[in-house]
Order: structure tokens, then sequence, then C-alpha cells
């Protein structure tokens, strides 16, 4: 009898600390500071034009255009964009200030409680594809001036497809677990120990900016591990290591490097593509001087991987031979025989450590569906490579991938001829036409 009532209070004690928990995870009175009186839909009036200013440029270092506006719609933030997640598509919805689509008759605190903890206008769960735990880090000011932008967008009177994920990732009650253990319920704190520009930083890699959403790896349950910003496979892409390594990191490039990626999109190597491209287009390259050099600062100071550089593999086997064959023939007129490339145009493959990265899904989906880089103020041209899928095989795919790997001084392990097809099937792309089946081209 008394082991029974140890084991019962136990058991109250712990359930007890669980609901203590769960009430702090989803306590939103950070919120509170926000109004109640004003709905999104009345737009501002002259005299807040500096806080709409304001408010637009936190709405482009938090990309929210991106995931908010559907391929080819001509009404940002309207809605409509499947974001594509392990479990299914999430649909963006339309926060243009319309009343019945969009988020028109929410006041500033339901904005607030969206952005920063993930609550509808309902009180109702939303999925983390909307990166509420790092806009949790938003501090007030900024949240004002960026509801006061949106305000002063042109609301659209339409519908965004609903959600629906199949069981049980439909049922959103699920996502207060999912908090309690991957949202960190507090504001962006200041290292008192680090300068105020690796602050600034700071606060825009983890909240607006967002980065480890792409650039840190994910568990089964789509949570972010303990490897922060040190790659993540999504799907056709791989965000690359972001950090001081100087294998599959950043730790070999210069400040200005990294700003002239992130403002041109390209710099003495690599040249953005893929997500990164739209990142680059849509936020980074209009952010200043001031805050690139700021997440430079920042992200060139994390430890990173421990991932060194292993010894390439012997140029004499069959892969790489077959690699080199089909390089020669396809890829070097634009990235040239010494894989330098073409400044600001055609990216450089030697010494490209996202290219030795220990995912070579980029690689692949490039090679196979062609692509462009960021299109910037900077640079207006940037590049263009076209599709590959119908004039290789996946073994040669494969075989050119690796080489590009391992050739120049580059080092990483093999890509295997599986994984293109798998690649090939996701990106529905067609297989290589017949006459372009000989061997080596």
């Amino acid at each position: 009898m008394k082991k029974i009532k140890i084991a019962g209070g136990i058991v109250v004690v712990a359930a007890a600390v669980a609901v203590a928990l769960l009430w702090q995870n989803g306590n939103t009175r950070a919120d509170d500071v926000a109004g109640t009186s004003v709905l999104t839909g009345q737009p501002p009036a002259a005299s807040d034009a500096e806080a709409v200013m304001r408010g637009k440029y936190i709405a482009i270092a938090g990309d929210c255009v991106a995931c908010h506006t559907a391929p080819g719609s001509k009404t940002p933030f309207s809605g409509g964009y499947a974001i594509s997640t392990p479990f299914g598509g999430i649909f963006a919805s339309n926060i243009t200030p319309d009343n019945e689509y969009g988020i028109g008759s929410w006041t500033e605190r339901d904005f607030y409680r969206a952005v920063r903890h993930g609550k509808g206008k309902h009180g109702e769960n939303l999925y983390p594809a909307m990166p509420y735990n790092a806009y949790v880090k938003v501090s007030d000011a900024d949240m004002h001036d960026l509801w006061m932008y949106m305000r002063s967008v042109k609301p659209v009177h339409y519908k965004a497809p609903e959600t629906n994920l199949p069981f049980p990732y439909n049922i959103r009650l699920a996502m207060m677990g999912w908090n309690l253990l991957f949202f960190e319920n507090k504001g962006f704190t200041p290292d008192a120990s680090k300068s105020a520009e690796w602050n600034r930083g700071a606060y825009l890699v983890q909240g607006l900016e967002h980065c480890a959403a792409c650039h840190t790896p994910k568990n089964i349950i789509g949570g972010d591990t303990s490897a922060y910003l040190q790659g993540s496979n999504l799907s056709e892409w791989y965000a690359p290591e972001i950090t001081s390594n100087t294998y599959t990191g950043i730790g070999n490039w210069s400040e200005d490097q990294v700003v002239d990626y992130l403002k041109l999109g390209s710099n003495h190597v690599a040249v953005a593509s893929g997500p990164m491209a739209e990142a680059v287009t849509n936020s980074t390259q209009h952010l200043s001087d001031k805050d690139l050099h700021a997440i430079a600062t920042y992200i060139k100071s994390q430890p990173g991987s421990d991932r060194k550089k292993p010894a390439p593999l012997a140029a004499d086997s069959a892969q790489m031979k077959m690699g080199a064959d089909v390089y020669s023939v396809n890829c070097t007129a634009c990235h040239n025989s010494n894989g330098k490339g073409i400044p600001n145009l055609a990216a450089s493959l030697a010494n490209n450590p996202a290219i030795m990265g220990p995912d070579g899904s980029s690689l692949i989906t490039t090679v196979l569906q062609g692509g462009r880089g960021a299109v910037t103020a900077g640079n207006p041209t940037s590049g263009a490579m076209p599709s590959f899928a119908w004039k290789l095989s996946d073994e040669q795919v494969a075989a050119v991938t690796t080489y590009i790997r391992n050739a120049w001084g580059n080092a990483a392990p093999a890509i295997d001829a599986k994984e293109v097809a798998g690649k090939r099937s996701l990106l529905k792309l067609p297989s290589q036409m017949p006459e372009n089946s000989p061997k080596g081209q």
C-alpha cells in the first residue's frame, strides 16, 4: 500500500511538472505589449511612414515574401506556396490585410502571437514550417514596425489552399509536444562578452533570417539537432555548413567574401543557387552592409563540425575516369579545365566547401535540372546552367559529380548512381535520351 501511495505521488508530481512546463512553453504574455484596438486591415496614417519603412526592412530580413507568395504570383504575401516537408506539403497562408482570407481582422496582438509563438487568431497551433521558433527572438520594436508595414500591403482577396497533412500530422494539438521539445520560449538575449556587431549578427541569424531553418540538420520529427548551422538535407538540395569549419564550412572565407556572397549572390568561389539564390534575391541583397558584416562576424565565429578533409578518391578508378571524360565534354566551357569557373558567373568547383559536403544533393540536382544563380542589383546578369538530365545517364551524373568532388584538391565521398536515380525521380525529370547513351559522353 505504501509503495502504491509513493508511486501515485510520483505520478502526480510528474503530471504537475508537465503541466507547468506546457504552460510556460505556451505562455504568450510577452505579446501583450501589442495593442488590440486597431485591426491590420486599417491602413496606416501618413504619420506612420517611417515605421512602415522600417517594417519593410524587417519583412525583407525575415524573407516573408518567399514563403507567402506562390511561384509566379503577381500578388505578394497572398499565400498558396506549398512548403515541402517530410510529412507532406504545408500551404503558406494569405497574410495581406484582406478581411476574409487574409489577416485584416487580426489585431496587433494576434499578429505577434502568430509570428512569435505559432498561435493562430483562434489559438490554433501553427506548424513550425512557419519559423516562429526563430521569430520568437524578434524584438517588440521590430514586431511593431513589421505589423505597421503589413497594414500598408495591398489586400488580396484570395483563399490559399488549406493544409491537409495525413494522420497523425494533421493533429495540431500535437504541436504542443513539439514545442515543448524544440521551442525555446524566450526572446533574444545579447551576449555581454561579445561586441555589438556580433550581437547584431546573432540577432539576425538566430531570428529574422532564421538561418537554422535550412542549415541546421533536423531529427526524425523535424526539430533542430545540436549541430547548429552544420548543414542539412532539404530533399532536392543540401544547405551547406556555414560555420568556421575550413573543410565543409566557410572558415577559409574572409568576412568580405561572406558579405559579397550575401549581397551579390556570388563571391570568389561560390554562386548561390536553389533556395539560397531565392534568399539572396529576396532578402540578403537588400540588407545594409553593416548588417551583412554583422552576419558574417557571427557565423564565422561558430565552431562548426569536426569534419576533416579525407584523401581524395583515386584518379585512376573507373568512376573517376568516366567523370573526367564527362566533365571535359560538358563542363569545361564554363567551369574551366582547372575547375576555377568564371567569377560571379559560373561557380568555382575547386576548393568550394559546398561541393565537398557530406551530402551531394545540391550538386546532383544542379546537374540534372540546371539552374540560375541569384539575380541581384550588384550582379543583375547572374549565370544560368542548362539541364543535363536528357543528356547524361544516372551513372554518368554519378561519375561527374564524384569527379568534381575529388578533383583539383577537393575530396569527398563518391556519389552512387542509385542516389542520382532517386533525385531524377523526385524532380520528375526525363531519362537520358537514347542517342546520348555512348559511354563517357
